[in-house]
């Protein structure tokens, strides 16, 4: 199964053309969803006129090479890694479900364009790169669900309880665990099941990116940006209008030391 390209056997009942027109109506969701939850929330506006004031502010001028540095150690480090949360398992969740994620978009996109319909050679690495971006997603996403969130392993609430803020990772989910099972059903004749997970998988795949506006999935465009933008802000001096850091040695105590520090 896991070297098998599930849309290729779709193609017999579904033409190619549909499948690609299909991920480019999801690309499209994703933008309008996007562009319309920044103009609703002025969320761009925040960030132009703080970004505004930070150089009126700034201390020093960033060359562009300076500038292209910071980006790159930013998209590397902080984005990359996810370094904000620190070492643990919530960043080691995190990682798992962002990488897994991104080989499961990608992976879905090259094999419906590149190895699905007539004439069209099949390829085992993207295969299996597509269950296994699928299976990364569901480690990390349902970790974090059952173990992870703030409000279950701090809070005390159970993991069955849902709001607004948790239709992104549940979507998520949902997909890549329909996605898994239409992809077995379908690879060992279950016709029926098959159908099934089918219609879940492109129902699932309609709430994350129809959703985009309602769900923190915009969250992954701001949060880069956010992160830039403070890397910034420490080296030209400016730090986001905040003071200096004081040269006074701490005379605190242990304060949170006391405990092991949990990175929400």
């Amino acid at each position: 199964m896991l070297q098998s390209n599930p849309f290729s056997i779709l193609a017999e009942l579904i033409s190619p053309l549909a499948m690609q027109g299909f991920i480019i109506a999801m690309v499209v969701l994703i933008g309008l969803g996007t562009i319309i939850q920044m103009i609703q929330h002025k969320n761009l506006t925040y960030f132009l006129n703080n970004a505004k004031k930070a150089k009126q502010s700034a201390t020093k001028e960033l060359g562009l090479s300076e500038k292209t540095s910071i980006i790159a150690k930013t998209a590397v480090v902080d984005i990359g890694t996810t370094s904000e949360l620190g070492f643990g398992k919530r960043r080691l969740a995190h990682v798992l479900g962002m990488y897994g994620t991104i080989l499961f978009w990608v992976s879905s996109a090259v094999l419906v364009f590149c190895y699905t319909g007539v004439g069209k050679s099949n390829s085992e690495m993207w295969n299996t790169l597509w269950h296994a971006g699928a299976i990364l997603t569901c480690l990390g996403g349902y970790w974090f669900w059952f173990f992870l969130r703030v409000d279950v392993s701090a809070e005390a609430h159970p993991w069955y309880r849902i709001i607004k803020a948790d239709l992104f990772v549940l979507a998520l989910l949902a997909c890549a665990t329909f996605g898994l099972a239409w992809s077995y059903t379908q690879y060992n004749g279950y016709v029926g099941l098959a159908y099934l997970f089918l219609i879940l998988f492109i129902a699932a795949n309609l709430i994350l990116f129809g959703g985009v506006y309602w769900s923190k999935f915009a969250h992954m465009f701001y949060k880069p940006g956010a992160a830039i933008q403070k890397n910034l802000a420490e080296v030209d001096g400016s730090r986001d209008n905040l003071p200096p850091p004081a040269d006074a040695p701490e005379q605190f105590g242990l304060g949170i030391k006391r405990e092991e520090p949990k990175h929400y």
